[in-house]
């Protein structure tokens, strides 16, 4: 009967269907987008208020040292920030790491305004001990 005919035999295919995980993965990816902004974190500061230029677009995040209305030091570095409170010391090894690896990054001051500039002038101090070239202030601009 099957003189003529002789049957293959299939093997079974060994593959993973790796298409719903890539769906799964795309799926993470724009929700991870979505949320990172506004995911981000800081300390609250009330900023005195005056005109002032921004910094410019393509230049790499800021390490922003933050003193709080307690006179509280706190250190934000580009999209990481920690609320945990800091000495002068510690604010002085962190930052001067970040400047000895990337020296053109921006360091600037962020204080309440009802805090005494004593703190302010400290922290300056103490920026400029560790080693970073230049320090701005961060304000608000004036309400019209």
């Amino acid at each position: 009967m099957q003189q003529g005919y002789q049957r293959k035999r299939r093997r079974p295919v060994a593959e993973i269907n790796v298409v719903p995980y890539i769906d799964v993965m795309l799926v993470l990816l724009i929700i991870f987008m979505v949320t990172a902004p506004i995911v981000t974190q800081g300390v609250k500061v009330d900023l005195p208020q005056a005109s002032s230029e921004a910094l410019a677009a393509d230049s790499k995040p800021p390490v922003v040292a933050s003193i709080d209305a307690d006179g509280d030091y706190f250190l934000d570095v580009g999209s990481s920030s920690s609320r945990e409170t800091l000495d002068l010391e510690e604010i002085a090894i962190r930052v001067g790491a970040i400047v000895q690896l990337e020296p053109e990054r921006p360091v600037v001051v962020k204080a309440d305004r009802s805090i005494a500039y004593e703190k302010v002038i400290q922290l300056m101090v103490t920026l400029q001990g560790a080693g970073v070239p230049s320090v701005g202030l961060m304000t608000d601009s004036p309400e019209e």
